[in-house]
């Protein structure tokens, strides 16, 4: 039997919520290297745009963040990895280490074992990585439930400043068995937030995330917006290019990210 040897990968689920990949701790070693974005996605290498995609979720589901930006860098502004971050790295690394000589252990007792069906272990595990398109992605702390006939509404601590409410049906409560201080994780798309510069706008939304607009990816007909939240968290929404104008909207601009109870889904851990 030709001998197998599996390679560290590593996939992290830590207090950071989201998996932790190679690739994303790689993007944050050149951050803390190049001191710009720009520079740590070539290094990685990665498009502009998904190494910012990847240092939101990385910020929404910690409960620090691991990535800042910075005034005043070498051209002009920049990016800085936190202390935070770098805790984060050393204890991925070290945990790589581990993992790996894991693995080789688990490689030399299986090939020891005839008739063993490798192939079928492998696709047991490739379908238990689960991925979400959700572009909007936070850890919390369930603060609030209460019951409404069949629906639950629950209430997420996502940081000192905000809280957000989702409505689910009680079947969904009960099987992520939901519970007062229990750790879920709330996903929206980014279709289903929109934004308001103006304070005084009565809104029927439930939830309701002022921030300071900090990137536009501007598209042949819509625009992506991503605010950056006071706690170093961000929420990315989807809005047409006459929207984004007539709200003028540009970084810097304080702006209101909104959007129904309803449009919001929980996970947790089993």
């Amino acid at each position: 039997m030709t001998a197998t040897r599996f390679l560290a990968r590593m996939s992290l689920d830590t207090d950071v919520g989201t998996a932790l990949s190679d690739t994303r701790i790689r993007l944050l070693e050149a951050v803390e290297r190049e001191g710009s974005i720009n520079r740590a996605a070539k290094a990685v290498p990665l498009s502009y745009k998904a190494a910012w995609d990847a240092i939101d979720t990385m910020n929404n589901l910690a409960p620090e963040p691991l990535v800042v930006r910075v005034a005043g860098g070498r051209q002009g502004g920049g990016t800085q990895l936190t202390e935070y971050g770098r805790r984060i790295i050393a204890m991925y690394r070290a945990l790589e280490i581990e993992y790996q000589s894991a693995l080789d252990r688990l490689s030399e007792r299986l090939n020891e074992v005839t008739g063993g069906d490798i192939q079928s272990f492998q696709r047991l595990m490739h379908s238990m990585s689960l991925k979400t398109s959700a572009r909007n992605q936070f850890a919390g702390t369930i603060t609030g439930l209460r019951v409404g006939g069949v629906d639950y509404e629950v209430r997420i601590r996502l940081d000192a400043q905000n809280e957000i409410a989702a409505i689910i049906t009680k079947a969904s409560a009960e099987n992520l068995e939901l519970a007062m201080g229990k750790e879920v994780f709330a996903l929206v798309k980014s279709s289903s937030v929109m934004l308001t510069t103006e304070r005084s706008l009565k809104l029927t939304a439930r939830n309701q995330l002022w921030g300071e607009v900090v990137e536009i990816h501007e598209g042949p007909v819509n625009s992506e917006v991503t605010l950056a939240l006071p706690s170093g968290r961000s929420v990315t929404c989807v809005v047409t290019g006459d929207s984004c104008e007539a709200l003028g909207l540009a970084p810097g601009v304080e702006a209101c990210a909104f959007f129904k109870s309803s449009s919001v889904i929980l996970a947790a851990y089993g």
